[in-house]
């Protein structure tokens, strides 16, 4: 006659073992997400603050956990270099708006280094509200200024990546418009724009004003910036 004392001590053992794989599946995970060459964080878009990170981020950027949590939203505005600062504000408001992806190239620096390094950055959604707004996003920096062994593959990518974001960007707006896109994206204030194309300061800032609502960019800096994340400067 079977021992009915057995099942709750098998079952019991049955737990322990399942429990047991589970941490060690977890302690593996664990030491992918470390160890991958990328830096992997997710941050709250509405702050724009990171609240988690893989030790690749603290040791490539030289800060710790507990340290990138307490500068909250001052952390990006230490490690970005300041002419690429309006990538992060544009990010922002691309998945307010709902965007499934976000990414672009920009330039940060380790703590206590005056050296910049570029960096691909790409965000997804993580998590969202009640109403369907987007909570937290997951984020890659990526360093590809070590790339070496693939420089030349790495090049043409970039320019391929740049003549569909070009095609893209300048395919919604009128050929008065895309001069004048790219004379902003330049540097060039209305006055000069208008002396160049032989057209009215008037005119100029019309067309500004359409530019900013067709590409959804709130201000000239952050019109700059798209003319440079596509490689119109």
């Amino acid at each position: 006659m079977q021992d009915m004392g057995t099942e709750p001590r098998d079952s019991l053992d049955a737990l322990i073992s399942e429990n047991a794989q589970l941490r060690s599946r977890l302690h593996h995970l664990e030491k992918i997400i470390d160890n991958m060459p990328a830096m992997l964080y997710t941050s709250n878009n509405a702050k724009k603050a990171v609240n988690w990170c893989n030790n690749n981020l603290t040791e490539t950027l030289g800060y710790s956990l507990e340290e990138i949590l307490s500068l909250g939203t001052q952390f990006f505005k230490e490690i970005t270099h300041p002419d690429d600062a309006s990538i992060l504000t544009i990010s922002q408001q691309s998945f307010q708006e709902k965007k499934g992806m976000f990414g672009g190239i920009m330039r940060v620096r380790k703590r206590g280094k005056g050296e910049w390094f570029w960096v691909v950055g790409l965000g997804i959604p993580f998590t969202y509200d009640k109403l369907g707004n987007v909570e937290d996003v997951i984020c890659v920096f990526l360093d590809f200024t070590n790339a070496i062994d693939t420089g030349n593959q790495i090049s043409e990518a970039l320019r391929a990546v740049l003549r569909r974001s070009n095609e893209d960007v300048l395919n919604k707006l009128t050929t008065r418009e895309k001069d004048i896109f790219i004379l902003a994206g330049r540097g060039h204030n209305n006055k000069e724009i208008a002396e160049k194309l032989n057209l009215s300061r008037y005119t100029v800032e019309t067309h500004r004003k359409n530019i900013r609502l067709k590409l959804k960019v709130k201000n000239t800096p952050e019109l700059v910036a798209l003319a440079k994340q596509i490689g119109l400067q």
